[in-house]
């Protein structure tokens, strides 16, 4: 298969791969959350925090951080697009999401006080759901004839 990075079929794979893990990638937290009768809304909260402070008023902070996971769903859907390897992409998805969870929380985020009250495990499941889906995205449209 030929190289497609930086043609549009990457660009394309990227934005699939970063709409679907940008929105289902948050389904463990969530779900965490609504089984332990946690907040639903803290780590959304917590991303806009990045953006504007955690005491901006909550419809902002919901904007904001639409707009910068959007951007980080899409920076991380692109790298991986361009370094997952064919074969095995949705098993080095799930490698590369952990590699990302350690960066953005465990390294990044203990910066900012609303990521570091944020419960890792649950976090670090997002990341790993994240990973496993841009590799099938990817690994599903890269099957597909151009």
């Amino acid at each position: 298969m030929r190289d497609v990075r930086l043609g549009k079929r990457f660009w394309t794979d990227s934005l699939s791969a970063a709409v679907l893990a940008g929105v289902l990638g948050g389904i463990p937290s969530t779900a965490w959350a609504l089984v332990t009768r946690g907040d639903a809304w803290e780590a959304t909260l917590a991303v806009g925090a990045i953006v504007l402070g955690s005491d901006a008023p909550f419809s902002k902070l919901i904007a904001a951080a639409i707009v910068f996971h959007g951007v980080m769903s899409f920076f991380w859907a692109a790298v991986l697009c361009a370094y997952l390897p064919a074969g095995r992409r949705v098993l080095w998805g799930l490698i590369a999401g952990a590699l990302i969870a350690v960066l953005d929380i465990l390294l990044i985020g203990q910066a900012i006080p609303a990521i570091r009250a944020l419960a890792f495990v649950p976090q670090l499941a997002d990341h790993l759901m994240f990973g496993v889906l841009v590799g099938a995205v990817i690994d599903h449209r890269r099957k597909r004839p151009t």
